[in-house]
């Protein structure tokens, strides 16, 4: 799930009773407000999530009915469950691979996977926010890249988002492994060179 359906049912959770249809362009407005917060670059992930919140219930119209910190709390708690049980993924891939992080983020990326417990397994963090460049712009792989120090035929891109992830990497030729639920319709763009339903399938993929 993307982090709008997510902070959705974190909202309705928390007392909120709006449908998502009229709680998704609020969300991103409150997406937009937080990449021009004050201080963004130095927010943990529960720093910026409790941050998210606050901006998101102001702009609800229902905020007095909702609890900010069981808001904040539902969608947190899930976000590190998540961290926990693909951890050991990583790390076994990580032993054999070096890995990168490619992401459309607010320029706090680095604190928030040193905060998951999660920094020690990259080697290039590439955050739109700090680059200046977000996928599908080949800006933002081609750094990742270098980083690395590795060519495009020899990376994977794996990631959820069909156009910013894998349309970008496939262009510059990057092999690409979707992340998608079994029912997610494919959109029109290159076809990946592999699909997964979870993460750990990442694994046999590579193998």
């Amino acid at each position: 799930m993307h982090w709008c359906p997510r902070f959705h049912a974190a909202y309705r959770a928390a007392g909120g009773a709006l449908e998502y249809a009229a709680f998704d362009p609020l969300y991103k407005r409150s997406d937009e407000a937080l990449a021009q917060a004050a201080g963004i670059r130095d927010f943990g992930f529960r720093q910026m999530v409790e941050a998210q919140v606050r901006l998101l219930l102001a702009l609800v119209p229902d905020r007095a009915r909702v609890d900010p910190g069981r808001m904040a709390e539902a969608f947190h708690a899930p976000a590190r469950a998540v961290v926990e049980r693909n951890r050991p993924v990583l790390e076994r891939v990580g032993r054999r691979y070096r890995l990168g992080v490619v992401s459309n983020f607010t320029g706090n990326l680095a604190p928030c996977l040193d905060e998951l417990g999660l920094a020690r397994l990259f080697t290039a963090v590439s955050d739109s926010a700090v680059v200046g460049a977000a996928k599908p712009d080949p800006r933002i792989f081609l750094e990742t890249l270098a980083a690395l120090g590795a060519p495009a035929d020899r990376a994977w891109m794996v990631g959820d988002n069909f156009e910013a992830d894998i349309g970008g990497a496939a262009r510059l030729g990057i092999s690409t492994c979707w992340l998608a639920p079994p029912d997610r319709a494919q959109p029109a763009g290159p076809d990946p060179t592999a699909r997964i339903t979870h993460l750990p399938a990442i694994e046999r993929i590579l193998a």
